[in-house]
Formats: structure tokens, C-alpha cells, sequence
């Protein structure tokens, strides 16, 4: 099993390491609210730097122990984590010293010996600070003006007036908190939920909306939702009825939260037809999968044929929406390249193929293209099972420019009709010599 498609549980660490593996339910107990300096690689598991880094990565937890804690995040996995503190490629390195919520890059070598290095600096740092009077201060709750980036204009002040219209008119999910100024949790909420619904707005391209309402000014609102204690969170989806918030109340637990509604509420991906390579490249780069479908040529199916397994891959599309996959189909014979470079060419259609183009790797669908057997072949791949190969020719192949399917059925070349009354065909037959 080629352990690339691996969507990793455990991570690279495991409990016998000196590495902390953090995720968005113990980030807040174990780092923010901690008095320790922190060193945390933000990793991808398909990154081979990423894998590069692991020994080195033990070896410095190892060194550090007892003075400066050591930590790792799969921010493939904990996509909120690394959206927070601005991950963009891997690994990436912070450390997170007197301020929790402003983390330094860590810009030297990757070498445990120069990562110890670069702690023990921070540490100095850090003491000389306290010395000096001027510590950051550990406690999380306390540090000013929603801290790890967020936008104060990024949550919405709802009021009696504007509440129906933007929250109850929407198509989109909100997350509604009620407070009360007066309110110390509130207060204590206030950078968490600050922080979070910058975070939301950008990772959900702005379709989870954050919202405050002043429950001691807008009694209405307060008084319609049965608004007793301070802070409330209350969710609003489309034509429900609005739901208690029962998650974390730090920044990790609300982005996870909000990007898990988004996921429920969001439309299946689309489903786009291979035109050109732009289609291709850009699908295929952007995601961690491509699922790629070539179809068999239409004359073979018609166009209720044709429809019938694009139905099938919607299906599907829609019960892994969750993984972020995208998700191209071709015509039988259209893309012979990127066939060859599969392993299908020439046979077999429908056929199927996941590609991860960051390895060049891909897995064939072996059972059947039906929503049993596309379900079996995809949920071992997000698991680590089912053998993988490396894309023909290591890249992604040349692809051709096609005419978009018009959705009919497909029409049989014409072939023209000869005048045989102008072919002498004395010249050719029957002048056999005795």
C-alpha cells in the first residue's frame, strides 16, 4: 500500500515521542494557556519535506525536554490551525514565546542541532524579558484586541432591525453569539470569536457569517430566542429552526465548528469535463485528489447513459464532500495520453482514477463504477488501503482541446454518397487473362 493516499490519523508522532501532537482540542489548553515557549511544526503527511523533518524533529523534542515543549500539527488534517497562524506551505516553523497569540517564524536550518539553537535564543529572549518587566503576560483570555489576527469589522453587529433581514433571509449559515457587556465570559470570548470569524470568512469564501447581538439593548431578540445566560451561541441554517451551540469556546474549536456546517450546507463539488489542460492542471493542483472518470464514448451510451454515471459520480462527489476533492470526467478516446499515463488506454470504460499530483501517484477503481463500488474504492483511499501507482511519464500528461459534450446523443459520422455510374468498371474488373 502506498501509504501517499494515507489520510493520516495518528500524524508523524505517536505517544512514545517527546513531540506533542496538537490539533485544534487540547492547541488552547496545552500552548495559549501555557507559561512554557513553545516550538510547533505546522506539517502536511504527502510533504516529503515534511517526512525529511521527523528525525530531526524527535530528536530536537528530545533535547528540549523539560525546557522549551516541542509540538507538531497535521495542518492538512487541522486546516483551521494552520489557516489561524497564516500556514501556507510545509513545514512550517513558530515559535510561540511571551505573546501566544503573535507566534515568530522560525527562519533557520532544518537540522535539529540549528533548531535547538534557534530555542535556546528564544528562551534567552523570553527570560530577559521577564526580567526586564516586560512579559508578554500567559494568560490567553487577557491579551488585547482579539490577538491572532481578526477583525473586529469581520463579526456582525446584529440588531433588532437588521436581524431578519442578513441572519433569517439568508441562504448561508450563521453562528450568533448574545452577550452582555457586562459580562466577564463574554469578554473573555470577545478575541476568540474575533479571531474565528476572520478565519471563517476567508476559509468558507465568505458563506459562514460570525455574528454579535447586544442582549441588553436588543431585548427583542434576546426575549424570541429564550436568551437566559451570557454568552448564548445559537446557529441559524435556512429554514430550521436555530440550534444551541454546544462546542469550545476557544478560536480552534468555533473555525472547526463553522467549517463542519459549511461542509454539510455547502453544494456537492462540481463535476467539470476535461476541455483543456488549464481544466486539468488547475483541478488536479489545487486539490489533494483529482477523481478523474473516463466515460465511454457516447455513441456507445447515449446521452440517458452518459447521465446515468455522471448521476453516480454526483452521488458520490456529494458523500466526499467533506474531502475537498476535485473531480473531472473525459470521453472514452478523447485524451489518450492522460489513458496511457492511467494504465486504461483502450479499454474497460467507465473506467476510474484518482490522481495525487503532488506525488504523481494514482489508484485505479478495480470493482465496479456504481455507487457501491466507487464507495468502497474511495473510502479505502482515504484510509491508506488500495495500491497506488506512479503517474506514466512522472507528470501530468499532455492533454488535447475538445468541444464541450453539447448533452445530446452522440450522431454517426456521415459518410458520402458515390456517383458509381462515373466508374468504368470495365478498367478494373473482370479483364482476367485465360
Amino acid at each position: 500500500v502506498d501509504a501517499y493516499f494515507q489520510e493520516t490519523r495518528l500524524g508523524f508522532y505517536s505517544a512514545s515521542d517527546d513531540v506533542v501532537e496538537l490539533n485544534p482540542s487540547n492547541f488552547n489548553r496545552e500552548v495559549l494557556q501555557s507559561d512554557s515557549l513553545w516550538l510547533i511544526e505546522f506539517y502536511a503527511p504527502w510533504c516529503g519535506h515534511c517526512q525529511s523533518l521527523t528525525a530531526d524533529w524527535k530528536k530536537t523534542a528530545t533535547a528540549l525536554k523539560g525546557i522549551v515543549k516541542v509540538g507538531a500539527v497535521d495542518a492538512d488534517q487541522h486546516k483551521s490551525l494552520g489557516g489561524q497562524y497564516g500556514v501556507k506551505g510545509f513545514p512550517t516553523i513558530k515559535i510561540f514565546g511571551a505573546n501566544k497569540n503573535k507566534p515568530d517564524d522560525y527562519q533557520g536550518a532544518r537540522s535539529s542541532q540549528a533548531i535547538v539553537d534557534g530555542a535556546l535564543n528564544a528562551l534567552r529572549s523570553l527570560v530577559k524579558d521577564r526580567m526586564s518587566g516586560r512579559s508578554g503576560g500567559s494568560d490567553y483570555n487577557r491579551q488585547s484586541g482579539g490577538g491572532g489576527g481578526g477583525s473586529k469589522k469581520d463579526v456582525v453587529e446584529l440588531t433588532d432591525d437588521n436581524f431578519d433581514r442578513l441572519v433569517l433571509g439568508s441562504d448561508d449559515v450563521w453562528l450568533v453569539e448574545f452577550f452582555a457587556p457586562w459580562c466577564g465570559h463574554c469578554k473573555n470570548l470577545e478575541p476568540e470569536w474575533t479571531a474565528a470569524a476572520s478565519a471563517v470568512k476567508e476559509q468558507t469564501k465568505d458563506k459562514v457569517h460570525l455574528g454579535a447581538v447586544d442582549a441588553t439593548v436588543h431585548q427583542g431578540l434576546a426575549s424570541r430566542y429564550g436568551i437566559r445566560g451570557f454568552p448564548t451561541i445559537k446557529i441559524f441554517k435556512k429554514g430550521e429552526e436555530p440550534e444551541d451551540y454546544q462546542g469550545g469556546r476557544t478560536r480552534s474549536d468555533i473555525i472547526a465548528q463553522a467549517l463542519d456546517l459549511f461542509s454539510e450546507n455547502a453544494p456537492p463539488p462540481a463535476i467539470y469535463e476535461i476541455l483543456n489542460e488549464d481544466v486539468l492542471k488547475k483541478t488536479c493542483e489545487e486539490y489533494q485528489l483529482c477523481v478523474i472518470a473516463v466515460l465511454p464514448h457516447i455513441l456507445d451510451t447515449g446521452a440517458a447513459g452518459r447521465n446515468g454515471y455522471l448521476e453516480v459520480m454526483m452521488k458520490m462527489a456529494e458523500k466526499y464532500k467533506k474531502k475537498m476533492w476535485g473531480w473531472l470526467w473525459t470521453e472514452a478516446g478523447a485524451q489518450m495520453d492522460l489513458e496511457a499515463s492511467l494504465g486504461i488506454g483502450g479499454f474497460g470504460y467507465p473506467a476510474m482514477a484518482a490522481i495525487n499530483a503532488r506525488k504523481m501517484k494514482f489508484a485505479l477503481l478495480k470493482g465496479s463504477f456504481s455507487e457501491t463500488g466507487i464507495h468502497e474504492f474511495l473510502r479505502d483511499l482515504s484510509v491508506g488501503r488500495g495500491s497506488t501507482a506512479t503517474v506514466g511519464g512522472g507528470a501530468l500528461p499532455k492533454i488535447n482541446s475538445v468541444e464541450p459534450w453539447d448533452g445530446k446523443d452522440g450522431e454517426l459520422p456521415v459518410e458520402e454518397d458515390y456517383d458509381l455510374s462515373d466508374i468504368d468498371l470495365d478498367d478494373d474488373f473482370g479483364k482476367e487473362e485465360l
